[in-house]
């Protein structure tokens, strides 16, 4: 029995693996915030959630959650001793949509991290090249190449071309 649960876990991974556009906007991302000396950027860091039910928001993660990409404060640098999984929660959280993901899980996600005690949290759909920034559950705002010059984070403080995010000319 504990095969098959592995071997299904296994699998709920593999389905949720990014594409180019994925990988190209969470570098792009990546790449942007990494300039803000306010921060440290990490991306694909586990979050320990063993101590939270998340079940009210239809996450179905038990132990961990990993956004895409995540923002502590300056101050947590390079670590001298590894930490597999991080017990305090960053001020940002970002998430990448897939080909293989729908945005109602995202979106679950989104809600829970700020549970967690996620400052602010962004929604990215690279197909449509939105960026959806949330400063709470329910409140947000859109951000798309066709009508925006820059994405805007008023709790973080942040302000980010989104032209670059997605590989487009300024």
């Amino acid at each position: 029995m504990s095969f098959v649960n592995d071997f299904e876990d296994e699998v709920d991974k593999e389905i949720e693996m990014g594409s180019y556009n994925h990988s190209w906007v969470q570098a792009a991302l990546t790449s942007l915030l990494w300039n803000d000396e306010r921060f440290t950027i990490l991306t694909e860091l586990s979050l320990d959630i063993s101590q939270y039910d998340l079940t009210q928001y239809g996450v179905k993660a038990k132990d961990e959650l990993k956004p895409d990409i995540c923002a502590y404060p300056s101050e947590n640098g390079f670590q001298e001793f590894d930490i597999i999984k991080m017990t305090n929660m960053p001020l940002l959280a970002i998430e990448i949509l897939s080909p293989s993901q729908g945005t109602k899980e995202l979106k679950d996600k989104v809600r829970a991290y700020f549970d967690l005690g996620v400052k602010s949290s962004w929604l990215v759909i690279p197909d449509v090249e939105l960026i959806t920034v949330y400063a709470k559950p329910g409140q947000f705002k859109n951000f798309d190449v066709q009508h925006d010059t820059e994405v805007v984070d008023e709790v973080m403080d942040i302000h980010l071309p989104i032209a670059k995010v997605f590989g487009k000319p300024i």
